[in-house]
């Protein structure tokens, strides 16, 4: 599920927790080797007898720069996420094993990157297959109509504070203390997602969370789990393949025609509201977005340039002032410039 960095002796809190979970018989080895993940969380690979799992533990602190802290319950959600996804679409994430309450872990299946490789690690490489990005879209557009409306589902992802804590103060918050002249514009699209209610949001929809499976994609990494804003996945996402123009610029129309095919078909799964509602939403977040992955608390690390920081910023805040009322409309301004 993640690329293998330095094989680690058993650590012995997972360990414990494999026991207690019944994974594991107690004194029974169980060769772990650590993976190198994002920046949330501890992820490792464990050969059990028969099977290899995967297992995540949430950490306080982010492995960013800036000083991150996140409760580690929210562990809890993401296992939700799992169970509630797995159970209504089987294979749109890694199927949920076990969770172990007392060290916030839990146990997955396990997706070797020979027949799973990461969507992020392909686009960068240059690899960008049109019919990849439309899989994503369909695939989150049905993620987020099987749970629309449903008020248990509401009720049991009432995480605001914590998606507060995980995405709108590092990412929308930050990039208006970066840009005070544009602050007024940011933080009244932070107020709009943050009260809108419509469906179950995943929060990190980034090609870095998405496998891209031999069945369709898989969606990993659901820390962020919360119900509302739909517009706010489907922007992160599309912001990352406007990004990636900037990385791989010989890929640019292949990327550009990507953020097309995945834009249309998430709204062909649109049943909850009116499609174009949910595309002029995403159109408002996608400036405020683009502009965090330069000067939010988790910028891009692949744009070493800093004329390519300086161009998301040139367009993110001319949209800004003069906001876009399409995805599409957004994308034909900044490969026209």
């Amino acid at each position: 599920m993640a690329t293998a960095s330095t094989t680690q002796g058993p650590d012995a809190e997972i360990a414990a927790a494999l026991v207690r979970m019944q994974l594991l018989r107690a004194g029974d080895a169980a060769p772990m080797q650590a993976l190198a993940g994002g920046v949330s969380s501890d992820i490792w690979r464990v050969e059990l007898p028969g099977r290899t799992i995967c297992v995540k533990r949430a950490l306080p602190r982010l492995k960013v720069e800036a000083e991150w802290i996140v409760p580690v319950d929210r562990s809890r959600h993401e296992w939700d996420w799992y169970r509630l996804v797995d159970a209504r679409l089987p294979g749109a994430c890694p199927h949920p094993i076990a969770r172990d309450e007392t060290s916030n872990l839990f146990a997955m299946d396990f997706l070797p990157a020979a027949t799973h490789p990461l969507w992020k690690t392909q686009l960068l490489a240059g690899e960008v297959d049109v019919a990849v990005a439309r899989a994503v879209g369909t695939a989150l557009g049905r993620i987020h109509a099987t749970t629309a409306g449903d008020a248990a589902i509401e009720r049991a992802f009432a995480t605001d504070a914590l998606f507060h804590a995980l995405r709108l103060e590092p990412y929308l918050e930050a990039a208006a203390r970066a840009h005070p002249d544009r602050a007024q514009a940011i933080l009244a699209i932070e107020a709009t997602t943050a009260s809108t209610r419509r469906v179950l949001v995943h929060g990190d929809v980034s090609p870095k969370n998405i496998l891209v499976g031999p069945r369709g994609p898989v969606f990993l990494d659901a820390e962020c789990a919360w119900y509302g804003e739909p517009a706010f996945d489907l922007a992160f996402c599309l912001n990352h393949l406007l990004l990636k123009t900037l990385a791989r610029p010989d890929r640019r129309h292949v990327l550009a025609a990507s953020f097309v095919a995945l834009a249309e078909t998430y709204a062909a799964e649109v049943d909850w509201e009116p499609g174009e509602d949910v595309l002029a939403r995403t159109a408002r977040l996608l400036p405020a977005l683009f502009l965090a992955r330069v000067d939010g608390k988790s910028p891009v690390e692949y744009l070493h340039d800093e004329r390519d920081r300086e161009r998301v910023r040139t367009a993110a805040r001319r949209w800004l002032a003069a906001p876009g009322t399409t995805p599409g409309a957004l994308l034909d301004d900044w490969l026209a410039r």
